[in-house]
C-alpha cells in the first residue's frame, strides 16, 4: 500500500467479480477503498470479507445509517464485525443518534469491544446544491453554514470524522481543527467530468484545502487503465502537499 496514498477508491459497482478485480488491481496504489450500498446489496455482507482476501486492507463502508439510536447503535455493533475501519452514519440524524453510533462503535452498550471502528459523519450529500437546500428541503441557510453546523454536532458527539464536499473543508478544518478526519467525495481529477456532483473540485485542490483522504470513483473505476488513472491522481495530491508532507 503507498503510504503516501490518500485516496479511497469507491467500489460502486454491482459485481463482486468487478469488485475484486478492481482491489487486485489497485491494492498497491491506494490508500483502501469504500463500499457502498450498491455493492453491499448487490453481493451481500459477506464482499467486505472477499475484498480482504483480495488484498482490501483498509475497507470505508459507506452505510449512510439514519434512523432512531436505538437501530443505528445495533446496526453499528453488526458492521463491527464485518471487519471494517470506517463507517459513515448520517448527521442529520442527530446528537443522540451520533453519540450512540459512537458508542456502539467502541463496545460502550454492551460489553463488546468490536476493533476500533471509526465512525464518521455525513453533512450534506455532494449532489445537493443551495437551490435544494433552499427549495426542496426547505431549509434557507447557506449551504456551508448547514453543514458546518452538522459538522461540529458531530464532532461534539464524539466522530471520528466528517463526510463533507472539497467546498466546505477548508472552513472546516480551520473551525474543526488538526485532528478530526475530514473525508472528501465530489472529487475529481483535472481531467475528469463533475458526473452528478454539484458541489466538487479536484483532487489536488481537496488536499490543499485541507482534506485527509479524497473519495474517488469513476475517474479512476471507469478509466481505461484504472492502475494509471490512480498513479495520476496520487501525483496530483502529492504536488499539492508539496515537500511538507500530508493531513491526517
Amino acid at each position: 500500500m503507498k503510504s503516501e496514498s490518500r485516496i479511497f477508491v469507491a467500489l460502486d459497482v454491482n459485481h463482486i467479480g468487478h469488485a475484486l478485480k478492481l482491489v487486485g488491481q489497485l491494492k498497491g496504489q491506494v490508500a483502501g477503498f469504500k463500499v457502498g450500498l450498491e455493492l453491499i446489496h448487490s453481493a451481500g455482507p459477506g464482499i467486505v470479507a472477499n475484498l480482504r482476501t483480495a488484498g482490501a486492507d483498509r475497507i470505508f463502508y459507506d452505510a449512510k445509517l439514519h434512523d432512531i439510536p436505538k437501530t443505528v447503535a445495533g446496526a453499528v455493533r453488526a458492521i463491527a464485525r464485518l471487519g471494517v475501519e470506517m463507517v459513515t452514519v448520517h448527521a442529520g440524524g442527530g446528537s443522540e443518534m451520533l453519540k450512540a453510533a459512537c458508542r456502539a462503535a467502541q463496545g460502550e452498550t454492551d460489553g463488546e469491544k468490536p476493533a476500533n471502528l471509526k465512525v464518521i459523519a455525513v453533512t450534506l450529500l455532494t449532489s445537493i446544491g443551495g437551490g435544494s437546500l433552499r427549495q426542496e428541503l426547505m431549509v434557507d441557510y447557506p449551504v456551508d453554514d448547514y453543514v458546518m453546523n452538522f459538522a461540529g454536532m458531530a464532532q461534539a458527539a464524539g466522530c471520528y470524522g466528517i463526510v463533507c464536499s472539497p467546498l466546505e473543508v477548508r472552513r472546516m478544518r480551520k473551525e474543526l481543527g488538526p485532528d478530526i478526519c475530514l473525508i472528501t467525495p465530489g472529487v475529481r481529477s483535472v481531467e475528469a467530468k463533475a458526473h452528478d456532483q454539484v458541489r466538487t473540485a479536484t483532487a489536488g485542490e481537496a488536499m490543499q484545502n485541507g482534506a485527509s483522504y479524497v473519495v474517488v470513483g469513476r475517474p479512476i473505476t471507469q478509466a481505461d487503465d484504472p492502475v494509471v488513472a490512480a498513479e495520476s491522481i496520487n501525483r496530483e495530491i502529492a504536488s499539492a502537499l508539496g515537500s511538507t508532507g500530508c493531513n491526517r
